[in-house]
């Protein structure tokens, strides 16, 4: 089944210049819903009208154009994708038409629809010169237009022109933006009998069902959505770019305003730094300062802002650049969502643009690594974003949540792209594939290295390892571990070593003559200080063994000593006691730790530490005071491997 093309068309022009007139005439809806509204013959809040036929659905956005209601016209606009630009044929260009491209321009639109009004009462001539100027207007803008049609809503002249221009525009809407995950900015909030609290707005990005659960940002409430509509039409799902009835279940009327968002919870944080790409009004009539304080305006939210810009004291009309708003209270929005700013006196828009990082911090002014960084997220799609985030991050690497919000789409894409990309995800912290390789290679260099200075010891334990690279263990953990997968790297149980590192080629007189006079000394070896002294060469000699396993370290937990038996001893003890106390698979045949030392000949200094040993790595095990042969039901080969 092929998925319903749609598109949300803003109707812009002056005031007065049947606008609404226009939507009567193309939809049979009228959109001056208000009193004050019918009364004064002027729209002041956004109204909105469904454009049906078989290529689609329309939905009209008839936004307001009296300079007062021009922040409730972008409230409207910022979601709208193409423009239907009304203009009366006998006044022509007039300010707000002006200011309202400018603010279709900087928003991202680029594509419309041109109309002149009232067209019976205009001669041919003045027909021909408004057309020449709102065509050259429009293009001024950057809008893709097809030719003006001429309409009046009195005799019907170009409305099923003007019907067919708009439906044309389907052809290349799609099915609106889907980024995973629902963004709806809240512009009514009201109570209807059966269905509990409802709201409206515009559905900007994401499907949104039925059942679904949403968190109202910023604030962090959550409610569950019961009912959805669509032009009065209950559906069980709204899809992107719909104008979108919500009744939601577990909020209250008081709990929920206008200027607040439903989205998908957790993937929105409440911030007062937002990093942008800005684009001053073409129309100004001076360079826009950095330092401006001025209004945010972006969905339904409206806030103050104070404008900071990274490379320049100012931008100029037309210019574009990438910057930071520093707000000031708590906003909470997706990545890459239009904006526009504007001045409280003189009453005007100055600039617009996109949200790069909506949950951004302070940063250097004229550091040209932050303004490329931001030129690359500005210039790319959600991969490039995340690929700028991991390359700042290095070794360290950013949180799943993180990485989501700067590329405006959900943890579960994200983590897709992040795979496909050769990220690596450690601690629930994705490290990107240049910062892993560049680890790998420091983790080879500091094995070398260890390996030169140490090149008796067997092999290098991750926290010394960690500690060489300023890394977490976890993250050296992960490393190693990726480095043994490929064959670079061998783990010898606590410790690694580089694979091509032979600890045997090392092997010295000092050792040799170590290791003699241990096995020599069987079941009762000199002391560790006797053996090693101060010699640093013998100390090396016996930390080689030892990680060897040809000398063993046993220790007795009660005086907190050590005793290092050679292998050859430990394996002989076990022999005599198997065959000692060949009833020692229960406790009533076991044997006491004074019968072990009788029977092995060694005082209780030697014989404690090894049964200790013994008892470790599972060849014996305690029973009171007796001590049971554990394979020793399992045959005497067993007992003795």
């Amino acid at each position: 089944m092929t998925a319903l093309k749609t598109l949300l068309v803003g109707v812009i022009g002056h005031v007065d210049h049947g606008k609404t007139s226009l939507v009567r005439a193309l939809t049979g809806v009228e959109t001056d819903r208000l009193k004050e509204e019918q009364a004064r013959g002027v729209s002041i809040v956004p109204g909105f009208a469904l454009l049906a036929g078989e290529a689609g659905e329309i939905d009209l956005v008839d936004l307001p154009g009296h300079e007062r209601f021009v922040r409730a016209m972008i409230s409207g606009a910022t979601g709208m994708r193409a423009v239907l630009l009304a203009v009366d044929a006998h006044e022509g260009i007039k300010p707000q038409t002006v200011e309202h491209l400018e603010i279709a321009r900087l928003i991202g639109v680029r594509r419309g629809v041109l109309a002149l009004t009232k067209a019976d009462l205009a001669t041919p001539e003045t027909i021909q010169l408004r057309s020449a100027e709102l065509s050259a207007a429009a293009a001024k803008a950057g809008l893709e237009s097809g030719p003006v049609i001429a309409t009046s809503t009195v005799s019907g002249l170009g409305v099923p022109a003007l019907s067919a221009a708009l439906t044309g525009l389907l052809a290349e809407a799609g099915t609106g933006t889907d980024d995973g995950f629902p963004y709806l900015p809240v512009d009514r909030v009201f109570t209807r009998p059966g269905f509990g609290t409802v709201v409206t707005g515009t559905l900007r990005r994401g499907r949104l069902a039925v059942g679904d659960t949403v968190e109202i940002a910023p604030g962090g409430r959550t409610a569950v959505v019961r009912g959805l509509q669509i032009h009065g039409r209950p559906v069980e799902v709204a899809e992107p770019g719909r104008r979108t009835a919500v009744a939601l279940r577990g909020v209250g009327l008081d709990e929920i305003a206008r200027g607040q968002a439903l989205c998908l919870p957790d993937l929105l944080v409440p911030t007062r730094w937002l990093d942008v790409a800005i684009t001053a009004a073409a129309s100004a009539g001076s360079a826009l300062a950095g330092g401006t304080a001025c209004r945010l305006l972006f969905g339904t939210t409206e806030v103050e802002a104070r404008l900071r810009l990274l490379d320049r004291p100012s931008l100029e009309p037309g210019a574009s650049a990438q910057a930071q708003l520093h707000l000031s209270e708590d906003v909470a929005v997706p990545a890459r969502e239009p904006f526009v700013l504007r001045l409280d006196s003189p009453a005007a828009t100055v600039a617009g643009g996109r949200i790069l990082d909506p949950a951004s911090r302070r940063r250097r002014r004229n550091d040209p690594r932050v303004t490329a960084d931001l030129a690359a997220i500005a210039a790319g799609r959600p991969a490039e974003a995340l690929a700028v985030r991991l390359g700042q991050a290095g070794a360290t690497g950013a949180p799943l949540m993180e990485l989501a919000r700067l590329a405006g789409t959900t943890a579960d894409r994200v983590r897709r792209l992040l795979t496909a990309s050769g990220a690596r995800e450690i601690a629930e912290r994705f490290v990107g594939a240049p910062a892993f390789a560049a680890l790998r290679t420091g983790m080879m260099g500091t094995l070398s290295q260890f390996h030169r200075d140490r090149p008796m010891d067997h092999g290098a334990p991750l926290d010394q390892v960690a500690r060489s690279l300023a890394l977490p263990e976890a993250v050296a953990a992960a490393v190693l571990r990726d480095l043994a997968a490929t064959g670079e790297v061998v783990q010898a149980g606590t410790l690694w070593r580089r694979r091509d590192f032979d600890p045997a080629r090392n092997e010295t007189e000092v050792v040799r003559r170590l290791e003699t006079s241990f096995r020599r000394a069987g079941l009762n070896p000199p002391d560790e200080t006797e053996a090693v002294g101060r010699d640093i060469r013998r100390r090396e000699a016996l930390n080689y063994l030892v990680a060897s396993g040809t000398v063993i370290r046993a220790v007795d937990r009660v005086q907190r000593r050590a005793v290092l038996f050679h292998k050859e001893a430990v394996a002989g003890a076990r022999s005599r006691l198997v065959e000692a106390f060949p009833e020692a698979s229960t406790p009533e045949g076991g044997f006491l730790a004074r019968e072990a030392g009788a029977t092995l000949g060694i005082s209780r200094k030697f014989s404690i530490p090894l049964l200790e040993h013994l008892d470790a790595t599972g060849f014996t095990r305690r029973a009171g005071d007796r001590r049971i042969i554990v394979a020793l039901e399992k045959g005497t080969a067993e007992a003795l491997a």
